[in-house]
């Protein structure tokens, strides 16, 4: 492989890595807006919340994306201004997953994010395990 070969592969990489950043905070304003048509458009249909051992659970508990979207407009979830922290993107082919913290007056919330490229090669949100910092 070729140092063209490298800088057009790390080229790439710099431009998904800037994508997923971008498709994660127009979530976080979405859902600080309670923008469901905007939401929508950024989850895929797959998309899941897992949450493990939440509000005292001590199980595993699935959101699907309707289930998600339906809490958001009813308010339940959302609705109010969050700070958003991006670490650790990970890149693997069209995949890729990212540590998120969402800081808000009301809690702290870590999650664990996988999106995915869709056939437009749009990064979408597949997956999110929240976890609230106390």
């Amino acid at each position: 492989m070729g140092l063209l070969s490298i800088t057009t592969s790390c080229l790439a990489q710099n431009d998904d890595t800037a994508s997923v950043e971008a498709v994660i905070h127009e979530f976080s304003k979405a859902g600080d807006d309670s923008n469901i048509e905007k939401i929508d458009t950024l989850l895929d249909d797959n998309f899941r919340i897992i949450m493990n051992r939440m509000f005292g659970s001590k199980k595993v508990g699935i959101l699907p994306k309707s289930g998600y979207l339906k809490k958001i407009k009813t308010k339940e979830w959302g609705g109010y201004s969050r700070t958003t922290t991006i670490e650790n993107i990970v890149i693997n082919g069209n995949s890729a997953s990212a540590k998120v913290t969402h800081v808000s007056k009301k809690a702290t919330m870590i999650s664990l994010v996988i999106l995915i490229q869709d056939g437009s090669n749009n990064w979408k949100l597949v997956s999110d395990t929240p976890y609230f910092k106390k």
